[in-house]
């Protein structure tokens, strides 16, 4: 590791414990936070998400968090309205800047979220956490408020990988989950973008910034997101305006084997575009299947669409002139 890197760690890595929810209620001083929340058929976590978020830092005694939004990303469950139900102000991905075509992808979400959001400060939750703690919030808002150097803030965590860890007092190691964080983006990093390998979860979904830093970056539609932001982040405010937060454990759900290997492919991509910014001369996944008549390919596109700086796009301009 380089010896930047391990000054980086003694300095902008933290604990949850380490800022009282008292020390973030004085430091606030008329910063305003967003919490965002991106949402496809998540009816069943994203109620309890909402509901603690509401109860625990959005009241006349705990006014730290401005405005709680969901973006709803085309769900055929009841994930609105359970939302809605919950306390949160719901959007639909479709409705936000109608003359751009949306594109499926959890980037496409976070990048819109711009347009229908006014906090200096926007912290993204994903919206399948399980026994959801308001610390995953106050963690990374937290040195965005008490350290004015500080832009970006990334959550650490164990990431169980199924019922089975659930009981970190089985013995068991607890950090399983993540394997494509192990297996492609920690490797990616090390070798191309060393000073940001002191990030335990670089792709966790977690994550808060000032829109200040998020408005000038652009942002990958799909599973390279937050790659993507972690890099381009580094590139336009530099490793010490770079921090992370460990909050406990992060439970969620977890996807097969498949999908992780579209996710891995999207990360690549993301990776390789940023390396060279030259054209992917095969942008699919071909995967396989094993059917009736024994094994089946099947080929998927990889995510190659990237929205632009959201202070290039006109509506958001005319909106902050306004």
């Amino acid at each position: 590791m380089l010896d930047e890197v391990e000054r980086w760690l003694a300095r902008r890595s933290w604990s949850v414990a380490d800022r009282p929810l008292e020390q973030l209620l004085a430091a606030k001083r008329g910063t305003t936070v967003s919490v965002v929340l991106p949402a496809l058929d998540e009816q069943a976590t994203v109620g309890d998400i909402v509901s603690v978020i509401r109860r625990e830092l959005m009241t006349e005694a705990v006014p730290l968090v401005d405005e709680l939004v969901v973006i709803d990303s085309g769900s055929t469950d009841r994930t609105a309205e359970v939302a809605a139900a919950a306390g949160a102000r719901v959007v639909a991905r479709d409705e936000i800047l109608p003359r751009i075509p949306a594109v499926p992808g959890k980037g496409e979400v976070l990048w819109r979220s711009l347009m229908v959001t006014e906090g200096d400060i926007v912290c993204f939750v994903d919206a399948d956490l399980r026994d959801f703690s308001a610390d995953f919030v106050t963690g990374i808002v937290g040195p965005l408020l008490t350290e004015p150097d500080v832009d970006f803030v990334k959550a650490m965590y164990d990431r169980p990988l199924g019922p089975e860890f659930d009981g970190l007092a089985s013995g068991k190691t607890p950090g399983q989950g993540g394997r494509v964080t192990e297996l492609v983006a920690r490797p990616l990093l090390n070798l191309h973008w060393p000073q940001l390998a002191g990030f335990v979860q670089p792709l966790g979904g977690e994550y808060a910034a000032r829109r200040s830093l998020l408005e000038r970056l652009p942002f990958p539609v799909g599973y390279g997101v937050e790659l993507g932001l972690l890099v381009d982040a580094l590139h336009t405010v530099g490793l010490d305006a770079l921090a992370q937060v460990d909050v406990g454990v992060r439970k969620h759900r977890h996807q097969d084997g498949q999908a992780l290997g579209r996710m891995a492919a999207a990360i690549y991509r993301t990776a390789q575009l940023r390396l060279s910014r030259g054209h992917l001369v095969r942008p699919r996944l071909t995967q396989f299947e094993r059917g009736e008549k024994g094994f089946a390919p099947r080929t998927y596109e990889v995510d190659t669409e990237e929205r632009p700086p959201m202070l290039e796009i006109t509506e958001y301009a005319h909106r902050r002139v306004a």
